[in-house]
């Protein structure tokens, strides 16, 4: 996939890249994606999601780990764009979360724009900044590092 300077694809697509499953596959569908520098991915943010039941019952609000999350999975996908081993025999590992700042809410109804761009791999741990936004506010914020590693 390393050759397409420009990629959009589907939740079957996403599926094949990430090993999460329902209820923990938190990105949709990607939008852009631009091998070795950005992705832009989407999380449409239903009232069925599992945490809202207990977070908060009255006033249903994502976790703000589960949008950091929402961001490594997008972290994961880049790099599995980018490189040029099978992704296939890797296992996508987050490693650290630093600078996260929470900004804003993110409830039932909102569409959860996630955007990573990489800042550099070095020894094997990709380095990314990534944002989540919600009708283009910025709800949440970090620099995350992460590790593919071969799947035993």
């Amino acid at each position: 996939m390393t050759d397409s300077a420009n990629i959009d694809f589907d939740i079957q697509k996403v599926m094949e890249y990430l090993p999460h499953r329902y209820p923990f596959l938190l990105i949709d569908r990607v939008l852009e994606c631009s091998a070795g520098e950005h992705l832009t991915a989407l999380k449409n943010v239903t009232v069925n999601e599992p945490f809202f039941q207990g977070h908060f019952p009255k006033q249903p609000i994502m976790p703000g780990v589960l949008i950091m999350e929402a961001l490594a999975q997008a972290t994961g996908l880049l790099s599995f764009c980018s490189m040029d081993a099978d992704h296939k025999n890797k296992l996508y590992m987050l490693v650290g979360i630093d600078k996260a700042r929470f900004r804003g809410q993110v409830i039932p109804g909102d569409q959860l724009i996630l955007t990573v761009n990489l800042k550099r791999n070095m020894r094997g741990i990709w380095m990314f900044e990534g944002s989540a936004k919600v009708d283009g506010e910025v709800i949440a914020e970090a620099d995350l590092m992460c590790s593919a590693q071969d799947k035993k």
